[in-house]
């Protein structure tokens, strides 16, 4: 199957399908984020690990960006 045909078939699926999809490619992607040329300490990047596990667990769980922007913009007219 070509990138163009996934593409088009991309519209036809559930948003649950949709999120299968998008959990496979961060799953695939995922090894190269944080390699030994990262900058980040190894108590930073077992945070990350702990919050993505988080997220994976429960994704509704946090505010929605709407939410969260509302608040900072709340907090920077004050």
């Amino acid at each position: 199957m070509s990138k163009a045909e996934i593409l088009s078939e991309l519209p036809k699926l559930t948003k649950e399908e949709r999120y299968e999809i998008r959990a496979k490619l961060a799953e695939m992607d995922s090894d190269g984020w944080l390699d030994a040329d990262d900058t980040l300490t190894d108590a930073d990047k077992a945070l990350l690990e702990k919050r993505l596990a988080a997220y994976e667990r429960d994704p509704n769980a946090g505010s929605s960006w709407g939410d969260v922007e509302a608040r900072v913009r709340g907090q920077l007219k004050k």
